[in-house]
C-alpha cells in the first residue's frame, strides 16, 4: 500500500464512528444554540457577512448555493438548520457547522477526502471486470460513505446471485496525503450455498420428480461442479413459477395456481430448501368449439374450417393461441382488416369441459406508421425486419407484434429483444419500436472425440449463425481419426429473396483408410438446395447434387466383387432430388406426443443412372403421468440402378447407428470369398424403445431404457456370390442408460442379439449421442 497511508480501517470502525458522532453532536449543539436564541425572544437572525472555513476543493459560492441563503436575509432557527442539512446532503462534507456570530454567519466544513483509486481484493471467483462497473464510487471524486455502503451491497448481491450468500464484503479506506484516500473492498467469498432440496405441496397428478424436471433450477447433486443451476436465484424462481404454470395449463389444468414459494436456509446456512405450494385443480377438456362474428358482412362459417381445436381434446392455451393466429391471418387473406379474435370460454364444472367461442370483432382502425430498430450494432436491419410480420402502412395487429417479438428472440442472435408500440404522429397511427441487445453468435472449438466404430479422433469446427450480421449460417468442420478424415462446409440463407425460402450450399469430403474394411474410399459431394414451408408442419426441399466416389487399395485377399468394382475407377454423378418432412412438434400443440414423417427421392444421371428412395416415420408419447416415454420408428430405403450395377460406395449399410447391437457393416450381404460386408440396395429397420426414471435424483440427468430393434439390409446385386442377399431379419434387445451431461445427451447401450447370422458381427456395448428421432 502507499507509504503515505496513515491508517486502514472499516467504515464500522472507531474513527468513522467518532466522525459520525461528531457530526451529530455539532448538529445538536448548533440546533440547541439557535433554539435557545429563539427562546430568548430572538425569532430571526440577520447577517451581512458569510465566512466559510475548512473548504479546500469546494468553492465558497458552491457551498452557499447548497445552503440556499443570501446575505441580508432574515433567517429563522429552522431555516438555519435546513441550510446546514442541505450542505450535508451534497455528500461532499464529513461535518458541517453553521454558527451565527452577530452580523456574521460562520460556516465550518470538513471535506470528505478525494478517492485516489478503487480496488477489490480477495475476489477469485468473480473478476474485477464484472464487479467494478457496478460501483457508483469513482476515482477523483469525493468519497461518500453512504455510496460506499451501497457499492458494498451491490458486490454482495452479485455473490448472492451465484449462491455465495455468506460472502462478506468489507469496505476500507487508506488515508493518503492531500486529503486523499484509496477505497478498498475486501471480499471473503465463502462457499456456494446450494439448493439442497426442491419439494412440492399440493401435487396429486404428477410426481415431484416429474415436476423437478420442468424447472430450470436444479437440486445440488454429484455433478454440482458442472451444474450452474443449483444455486438460488430469485429471477430463476420467478421463471420456474411460469414454467410450472405453462406445464399444467398445457395439460388441461385451467385453474392451476402457484400459491406460494417458500425459500428457507438450513440451520447451518449452507443450503436452501425450496418448497412450491401449488393447487392443481381439475383437468378440463374442450366442449363445443364455434366461431361467431359481430362484424357485418363477415360469415363465421368461412372461418370454422380454419380452427384446429376439436371437441373432447384436452384444454390448452397453446391450442387457442394457434387458432387465433390462423383466424386472424385468414381474415387478412380475405381482405378483412382490423379483425380481432376474442376467445370466450364458458365453463361446465359438472362435465369438466370448456365451451369455446371464437368471436370475430372489429378492432380499432390503426395503421403502422413506421418501424424503428435500435441496438443492432452487428445485425442488419433487414434481418430483423424479416421477422416483423408488418410493414409501414399495414393495419396494426397486436398479436402480430407479439409474434414478431417471439420470432426475433427465436433467431438466437440476441441476448434480449423487445417489440413495443407507441402512438405515432396521429391517433390512428402507431410506431413499432424494436430493441435488441446483440449476443454471441459464433463458436470456434478444438477437441477430441471418441467413436466406438473409429476410435479416438481430433476435430476442429467453426460455426456462425449470423454471418456478417446477415442472418446467414456458416459451418465448417474438420475431423481426423486413424481410419478416416472428414471435411464439411455448409452455408445457408434462411430468408432468400426476403421470403421464407431457405437457400443452402453444402460441400463435404470423406476419406477412409481400412475403416472396418479391407479397402479405402473417397467420397465428395457438392449440393445447393432450396427449402420452403408447404403447410403449418410440413416443409419441402429440392436440391441438385454432384457426387464423386472412388474405391482404392482393395486388398488382394478381398472378395473378387470388390476387386472388380475397384477397376471401374472414380465415378462422378449428377442428381436432382426432393425431400418432404412433416413434424407435428413444429406446432407445439401437444407437449406429450409427437409424430414425424420424412420421404425423399434422388434421381441420378451422368456416369450412373439411379433412383434412391428413403423414408422415415417416428412417433413419441408420454404415458403414466409422463413418467414413461414410448418411442417407435420405422426407416427404410431402396436404391435402383437403372443402368449398371451399384458399388460398395453407393449401397446401404446397417450398423450401430441404424440398428443397435452390431458393428459398422455388421449385417447384410457378405461375399463368400472374403470377409467384407458388401452392403445392399435395400434396407428396413423398426425400432421400439421405452425410457423411464431410475429413481435417482433428477438433477443427475440419468434415466433408463429398454429397446428392441428388428431389421435387415439385402439385395447387393450379386446374389450368386454372397451370403444373406435375401431379406434375412435380425433382431436384438437391449437396455440403455441416458445421461444428460453438460457436453450433451449421451446414451450407453447394452445389447443382446436374438436373431443373428453366423457371419454377422455383433457388439455388446456402445456409446452414442442420444436423440429422439
Amino acid at each position: 500500500m502507499s507509504g503515505q497511508a496513515d491508517e486502514m480501517q472499516g467504515f464500522g470502525g472507531r474513527r468513522l464512528a467518532q466522525s459520525a458522532a461528531t457530526v451529530r453532536m455539532v448538529a445538536t449543539v448548533t440546533g440547541l444554540a439557535v433554539l435557545s436564541a429563539g427562546a430568548a425572544g430572538a425569532q430571526d437572525f440577520a447577517f451581512n457577512v458569510v465566512t466559510i472555513e475548512g473548504n479546500q476543493r469546494v468553492a465558497d459560492g458552491t457551498i452557499l448555493s447548497f445552503a440556499g441563503i443570501s446575505a441580508g436575509a432574515a433567517l429563522s432557527a429552522a431555516e438555519l438548520n435546513t441550510a446546514a442539512q442541505q450542505i450535508r446532503d451534497s455528500g461532499l462534507f464529513e461535518t458541517v457547522d453553521v454558527v451565527p456570530q452577530g452580523g456574521t454567519l460562520l460556516i465550518r466544513v470538513v471535506e470528505f477526502p478525494t478517492i485516489n483509486r478503487i480496488s477489490i481484493e480477495g475476489n477469485t471467483r468473480i473478476r474485477d471486470a464484472q464487479l467494478l462497473p457496478l460501483l457508483q464510487s469513482e476515482p477523483r471524486r469525493a468519497f461518500n460513505p453512504v455510496q460506499a455502503e451501497a457499492d458494498t451491497n451491490a458486490i454482495t448481491q452479485v455473490y448472492a446471485s451465484q449462491g455465495r450468500i455468506n460472502a462478506v464484503v468489507t469496505p476500507r479506506i487508506i488515508r493518503l496525503s492531500d486529503n486523499r484516500v484509496d477505497l478498498v473492498f475486501e471480499v471473503a467469498e465463502s462457499g456456494v450455498t446450494e439448493i439442497e432440496r426442491i419439494s412440492f405441496l399440493g401435487n396429486r397428478t404428477y410426481s415431484e420428480g416429474r415436476l423437478r424436471r420442468v424447472l430450470d433450477t436444479k437440486q445440488a447433486g454429484l455433478l454440482r461442479a458442472l451444474v450452474a443451476r443449483d444455486t438460488f436465484s430469485p429471477d430463476r424462481v420467478a421463471q420456474d413459477r411460469q414454467l410450472l404454470t405453462d406445464f399444467y395449463m398445457s395439460r388441461g389444468y385451467a385453474d392451476f395456481e402457484v400459491l406460494n414459494v417458500d425459500v428457507t436456509l438450513t440451520p447451518e446456512r449452507d443450503a436452501y430448501l425450496v418448497t412450491y405450494h401449488i393447487r392443481e385443480g381439475q383437468q378440463f377438456n374442450f366442449g363445443t368449439v364455434t366461431v361467431s362474428s359481430t362484424i357485418p358482412g363477415v360469415d363465421p362459417a368461412v372461418f370454422q374450417d380454419a380452427i384446429r381445436t376439436r371437441e373432447g381434446a384436452v384444454y390448452s392455451p397453446v391450442t387457442i393461441d394457434t387458432d387465433i393466429t390462423r383466424l386472424e391471418r385468414l381474415a387478412v387473406q380475405r381482405n378483412v382488416n382490423f379483425v380481432r379474435v376474442e376467445p370466450r370460454i364458458t365453463r361446465n364444472d359438472r362435465a369438466l369441459t370448456l365451451d369455446l367461442d371464437y368471436v370475430l370483432v372489429e378492432g380499432p382502425r390503426v395503421f403502422v406508421e413506421r418501424i424503428d430498430i435500435q441496438g443492432n450494432s452487428t445485425t442488419l436491419d433487414r434481418v430483423i425486419r424479416n421477422q416483423v410480420g408488418v410493414v409501414e402502412g399495414d393495419p396494426f395487429n397486436p398479436r402480430e407484434i407479439r409474434d414478431s417479438a417471439r420470432r426475433i428472440r427465436a433467431l438466437g442472435f440476441f441476448e434480449n429483444a423487445t417489440v413495443d408500440t407507441r402512438q405515432g404522429s396521429s391517433a390512428n397511427q402507431v410506431i413499432v419500436d424494436v430493441g435488441v441487445t446483440e449476443g454471441p453468435t459464433g463458436t470456434l472449438s478444438f477437441g477430441a472425440n471418441y467413436n466406438t466404430d473409429t476410435g479416438i479422433g481430433l476435430l476442429a469446427s467453426y460455426g456462425q449463425s449470423n454471418f456478417q450480421g446477415r442472418g446467414q449460417q456458416l459451418d465448417f468442420d474438420l475431423s481426423t481419426a486413424e481410419t478416416n478424415q472428414r471435411l464439411s462446409f455448409r452455408f445457408a440463407e434462411p430468408q432468400l429473396l426476403g421470403r421464407d425460402l431457405r437457400g443452402g450450399l453444402e460441400f463435404s469430403y470423406r476419406q477412409t483408410n481400412n475403416e472396418n474394411a479391407s479397402y479405402d474410399t473417397q467420397n465428395g459431394r457438392f449440393s445447393p438446395s432450396l427449402a420452403f414451408p408447404v403447410s403449418d408442419n410440413g416443409r419441402l426441399s429440392v436440391f441438385y447434387a454432384f457426387n464423386y466416389a472412388d474405391l482404392t487399395n482393395v486388398s488382394t485377399t478381398s472378395s473378387q466383387i470388390l476387386r472388380d468394382e475397384e477397376t471401374i475407377g472414380a465415378v462422378a454423378t449428377n442428381s436432382l432430388g426432393y425431400a418432404y418432412s412433416w413434424d407435428s412438434r413444429r406446432g407445439g400443440i401437444d407437449p406429450n406426443t409427437g409424430y414425424i414423417l420424412r420421404f425423399g427421392q434422388e434421381f441420378g444421371f451422368g456416369d450412373a443412372q439411379f433412383i434412391q428412395t428413403t423414408a422415415f416415420a417416428g412417433a413419441e408419447t408420454k404415458v403414466l403421468n409422463e413418467e414413461l416415454t414410448l418411442r417407435a420408428t420405422v426407416e427404410g430405403g431402396y436404391l435402383d440402378y437403372t443402368d449398371g450395377q451399384s458399388r460398395v460406395t453407393d449401397r446401404f449399410f446397417l450398423g450401430s447407428r441404424l440398428m443397435r447391437g452390431f458393428d459398422a457393416g455388421g449385417i447384410g450381404p457378405r461375399a463368400r470369398d472374403g470377409d467384407d460386408a458388401i452392403g445392399g440396395n435395400a434396407f428396413a429397420v423398426a425400432r421400439l424403445e421405452a425410457e423411464f426414471p431410475l429413481g435417482l435424483p433428477s438433477e443427475y440427468g440419468i434415466s433408463g431404457g429398454l429397446f428392441y430393434d428388428y431389421g435387415s439390409v439385402w439385395d447387393s446385386g450379386y446374389a450368386s456370390q454372397v451370403d444373406y442377399d435375401d431379406f434375412t431379419a435380425r433382431s436384438v434387445i437391449g437396455a440403455a442408460i441416458f445421461w444428460t451431461t453438460p457436453i450433451g445427451p449421451l446414451r450407453f447401450n447394452f445389447t443382446e442379439p436374438l436373431d443373428v447370422q453366423a457371419r454377422d458381427k455383433t457388439r455388446a456395448f456402445d456409446v452414442t449421442i442420444s436423440t429422439n428421432f
